[in-house]
């Protein structure tokens, strides 16, 4: 029988190469080794555990939260089927396949695969597993701040819908950590959290155009935008240029290969973003020890990073 809780304590480690890039003490919590390649297997494992006499799981993804919820459905023996979008890699939809989830092509962006998976729900009277917009998926997502062994000045992520940041800002709430800020980390053409907080109200990409497809809901999530009113989170941008750098350079680091929406946290710390927020935004004034959520991914190759790193002509 499946034990109730499906993801790991993952390691937390002291990072020295990103310490030296940033000038702060970075700690990294390795998402990267949870069960399905990322946090994702944190929140999405949480809502399946909860749910797990369904007859079938459905989840719309474009690949980690799929894995995710396809790994905690063989674990719980619940089938799942799996809405991609069109960008989906064929490297994620085999993994999908290995883990004994239905695959279906569902849309061009994750928005209307969105769509196409909650109408199959209805019509087949399944249980929905949202990627990121859930108080279930909050609440597994916050575990990895219940693991910190001590207050950090400064938390990192990266945001696609804004599941992960949702999760670290609750974990926080319950430790009574809530002046520790978040830096919501998203890429140029990727970036729904950035433009709804400059317009002040969620707003909807015409598309993604970023590298970072794993980044790619046109909307950022409700309950994300609302803790930008309530939590010290400052949203940021990197190009896909640093993003591809910096898989390059954390591999040589830390012996992690990582895709670009999981780098586009960590590219922060070697660009130089973050020295430059902390010399103009107070909140970051006296910022020594940064976590750094490495969320993972498994949507990236060697080969991927060969031609990144070619179309942007990178040495």
């Amino acid at each position: 029988m499946a034990s109730e809780t499906l993801y790991i304590a993952a390691p937390y480690k002291h990072s020295r190469a990103l310490s030296k890039a940033s000038g702060v003490e970075v700690w990294m919590k390795l998402e990267n080794c949870q069960p399905s390649g990322s946090f994702k297997t944190r929140g999405i494992s949480h809502m399946c555990v909860k749910h797990k006499n369904s007859p079938r799981f459905v989840c719309s993804s474009g690949g980690n939260a799929g894995l995710a919820a396809a790994y905690s459905g063989k674990q719980l023996g619940v089938p799942v089927t799996i809405f991609v979008p069109l960008t989906t890699t064929q490297l994620v939809i085999d993994k999908l396949k290995d883990e004994g989830a239905d695959v279906v092509r569902g849309g061009a962006a994750w928005d209307e695969c969105n769509q196409n998976a909650l109408k199959f729900v209805e019509e087949t009277g399944s249980v929905y597993i949202p990627p990121f917009e859930h108080p279930y998926i909050w609440e597994g997502n916050s575990s990895i701040i219940a693991e910190l062994d001590s207050k950090p000045d400064l938390v990192i992520c990266s945001v696609g819908g804004g599941g992960l940041m949702c999760g670290i800002v609750e974990g926080l709430v319950k430790r009574k950590w809530d002046d520790v800020p978040v830096l919501a980390v998203e890429t140029h053409g990727s970036n729904s959290l950035y433009q709804a907080v400059q317009a002040g109200k969620q707003v909807t990409l015409p598309a993604i155009t970023s590298i970072a497809i794993t980044l790619g809901a046109k909307t950022i999530g409700k309950q994300a935008f609302e803790l930008t009113k309530s939590h010290p989170i400052i949203p940021c941008l990197v190009s896909d240029e640093d993003v591809v750098k910096t898989i390059s350079q954390f591999l040589d680091d830390e012996k992690i290969l990582v895709e670009p929406a999981c780098a586009a946290s960590i590219a922060v710390l070697y660009n130089g973003k973050l020295k430059e927020l902390a010399s103009s935004n107070p909140k970051l004034g006296n910022v020594k020890k940064v976590v750094l959520v490495v969320c993972g991914g498994s949507g990236v190759t060697i080969e991927m990073l060969k031609n990144w790193k070619q179309m942007f002509n990178i040495k």
